[in-house]
């Protein structure tokens, strides 16, 4: 897909990966997107890479806008390989000024790439450089969900390249929010919660108190994953304070693995139970239906109902899977 600009002279040069069926033990059946942007200033600006494999998109689209030997800067959110598996192919060509990343983000990378001789610029919550016209500030959000995590915020534009945070694994030819269907888009969005970030809601809640306190503007969210955020920016905050505070609805979720029935039989009498007390209630049978989908499923359910036959005094496979 060739770059973007979503907003004056800022662009969109990352990768889709079309294929992707699975991540980290995640379900990916529509894959998913590597997010990179670029910043055409008097310091010109990469943030974040791409998986390895996808090295040749993102340089393709990066010299669709600009020769890539003028990059001044290179900014990484996050160190995770599918951020920055080109990483140091992409530096050897580029040859920036600095690269700027957390303290736990510097360690990483020379953990990673054993790389000394790259110019490291290690950032803060409250630093801020100057790119020209604009400015760049930095807030860590560390296990959010990594210890190097970190946003970018752009106040002149009221930017915030988000890193993992915001994001899907939804891979589309559109490129904003408004393109798609929101149904679908927000369903996404809660999946990635649900498996990437919900064990570390309270760390959610005071990042959202800390970008209040802050007096932080957004009206565009770019996250390093799928879909970025330009009409329903509060509708992605609203969820993830709903999320990160285990709000539940009148909601039950039923799971089970089963032999030869007995404990299949026991599920739908306990659903058409839920169901006749006016619950909604949905049945999920882990034979056919991947572990990280319960996850979602669970996200916003009240009660959460498990049943397995019993396997060698244990529990079945799938289900001890969950």
């Amino acid at each position: 897909m060739p770059p973007l600009e979503i907003k004056k002279d800022i662009y969109w040069v990352g990768a889709i990966d079309w294929d992707i069926r699975d991540f980290h033990g995640y379900s990916t059946y529509k894959g998913s997107t590597y997010n990179s942007y670029l910043i055409l200033d008097e310091k010109v600006t990469l943030f974040d890479t791409v998986k390895k494999y996808l090295k040749s998109d993102l340089m393709h689209n990066i010299r669709k806008v600009i020769d890539p030997a003028k990059i001044d800067y290179v900014v990484i959110n996050h160190v995770e390989m599918d951020h920055t598996g080109c990483l140091p192919e992409v530096l050897d060509i580029i040859k920036p000024e600095k690269v700027f990343c957390s303290t736990m983000g510097k360690k990483n990378l020379l953990d990673h790439f054993h790389r000394e001789d790259w110019p490291y610029e290690v950032v803060k919550s409250g630093d801020s450089i100057s790119l020209g016209k604009r400015a760049v500030q930095f807030l860590e959000t560390r296990m959010l969900h990594w210890p190097d995590s970190m946003f970018s915020y752009i106040p002149e534009e009221k930017l915030l390249i988000s890193s993992d945070a915001f994001g899907q694994h939804w891979a589309t030819s559109e490129r904003f929010d408004d393109e798609v269907n929101f149904s679908e888009l927000i369903q996404h969005s809660a999946k990635y919660y649900a498996n990437i970030l919900l064990l570390y809601s309270p760390l959610v809640q005071k990042l959202l108190a800390s970008v209040k306190d802050m007096g932080i503007e957004i009206d565009m969210i770019a996250p390093d994953h799928g879909l970025i955020w330009r009409k329903n920016v509060g509708a992605i905050l609203d969820a993830y304070d709903r999320w990160s505070k285990h709000e539940a609805k009148r909601k039950a979720i039923v799971v089970y693995d089963t032999m030869w029935h007995s404990t299949e039989m026991m599920a739908k009498a306990i659903v058409d139970g839920l169901i006749s007390e006016g619950i909604s209630t949905q049945l999920i049978d882990l034979k056919v239906t991947h572990r990280s989908d319960v996850v979602t499923e669970a996200l916003d359910a009240k009660a959460l109902v498990f049943g397995s036959s019993t396997l060698n005094n244990g529990i079945l496979p799938a289900m001890a899977d969950v």
